[in-house]
């Protein structure tokens, strides 16, 4: 079975100060140029697909607010508009953006999508994000939310996925995914007729409403842009604990885990296992490449004044021992892996460059791709539309 690969973009790299790393470009984070080099880099690896993170607020350090720290990168660019400027300059890698699912019309969303979708020819996914945060609640000024670090200060604020505001904000995250796969759906894929002689562009027959009515949306539809090339995008979810995981196996095609070891690999695949037979499981890494690697990341947490923390596990090797590692956690479940390069560009090349030679090296990874779109590339099929039956 060969292994999916994918990353994570993010800034200059996901270590705080990797802005300051001397193979980073600072001055350059935020132009088109920048990301393009990177999307074609992950390209030219045969990856997947590339993620790219998005948030309703600026980068903090605190769980809740804006902090005053000026060494740390500040700022994004909203990921789906940039996608879509990547995606003609790419053909075969899938584009991933994030948008979130609080604050947000799931009718815009999957709009944007879907337009990626076929300005890209089939390669558009969307990862799904709850925004809980007060302070992001008050750029809309719609709802006001509890702060985040009152929230964790609840009785059993450790385990978010117990807290009622939490709960809300999943479901309303599931009727948002849910929503925008029906508008997806709501074309069917032969609805354009585009027939000059006849004068018929469309085929009315073949639009249909969705008429959803949930707890947080009501969605008459149909959609404004015709079905994605797809079909269905595909929607990948990150999930640290039960509350997630039932969030992905309900809504996505894809989820991201984190596991510590491949003994925790296992037990968290056989967790998700119970919740969805289908649900494709990536495991999350950041990780820094090299012979050198243990000391640039040592050089980076000097310079950011504090050992470097993460939801996912970090790794400092060589390729050759990450290939080992990756290997080790697909025997235990894990069919890919998105990995979250520690600078930018300096680990995304050795993972498109070393780690992809070392796995197929193994017989573990492509020799090029086999597929057009992303649901291809990850095997999934294309699916009819659930309105289809009705015409």
């Amino acid at each position: 079975m060969m292994l999916h690969l994918a990353v994570a973009l993010d800034g200059a790299g996901w270590h705080p100060a990797a802005w300051r790393d001397p193979a980073a470009a600072p001055e350059a984070l935020f132009s088109a140029r920048h990301w393009a080099g990177l999307v074609a880099e992950a390209e030219r690896g045969l990856l997947d697909f590339v993620t790219i993170e998005d948030a309703l607020g600026p980068q903090s350090s605190l769980p809740d607010g804006f902090d005053d720290r000026t060494d740390h990168v500040r700022g994004r660019f909203d990921a789906v508009l940039l996608a879509a400027r990547l995606a003609p300059l790419t053909s075969r890698i899938g584009l991933v953006p994030t948008a979130t699912t609080t604050h947000t019309e799931p009718f815009h969303v999957a709009l944007g999508i879907a337009t990626l979708d076929h300005v890209s020819g089939g390669r558009a996914g969307w990862r799904p994000q709850v925004s809980a945060r007060a302070s992001d609640a008050r750029h809309f000024g719609r709802r006001a939310f509890p702060p985040l670090d009152q929230v964790l200060n609840r009785p059993g604020g450790a385990d978010l996925s117990a807290d009622p505001h939490v709960r809300d904000l999943f479901a309303e995250a599931a009727d948002a995914v849910e929503v925008a796969r029906r508008l997806w759906d709501s074309w069917e894929d032969d609805a354009e007729i585009r027939d000059v002689a006849t004068g018929r562009f469309i085929d009315r027959d073949k639009l249909h409403y969705i008429d959803f009515e949930g707890r947080f949306f009501s969605v008459k539809g149909p959609s404004i842009t015709p079905r994605p090339p797809q079909g269905q995008p595909v929607v990948t979810a990150l999930a640290h604990a039960r509350l997630p995981y039932e969030f992905a196996a309900s809504s996505a095609d894809v989820v991201y885990v984190t596991p510590r070891s491949a003994e925790d690999a296992r037990a968290i695949v056989e967790e998700v296992r119970k919740l969805s037979g289908e649900l494709k499981i990536f495991a999350d890494l950041l990780v820094f490449l090299g012979e050198d690697a243990a000391r640039r990341k040592a050089r980076l947490d000097e310079l950011d004044g504090a050992e470097l923390v993460s939801d996912a596990a970090i790794f400092a090797g060589t390729p050759a021992e990450l290939a080992e590692v990756l290997l080790e956690w697909r025997r235990a479940g894990i069919q890919g892996f998105r990995l979250r390069p520690g600078t930018l560009p300096y680990d995304l090349t050795r993972i498109t460059r070393e780690l992809t030679a070392e796995l197929r090296g193994r017989g573990a990874f492509r020799h090029e791709y086999e597929a057009t779109t992303l649901r291809g590339l990850l095997g999934l099929p294309h699916p009819a539309s659930r309105y289809a039956e009705v015409s």
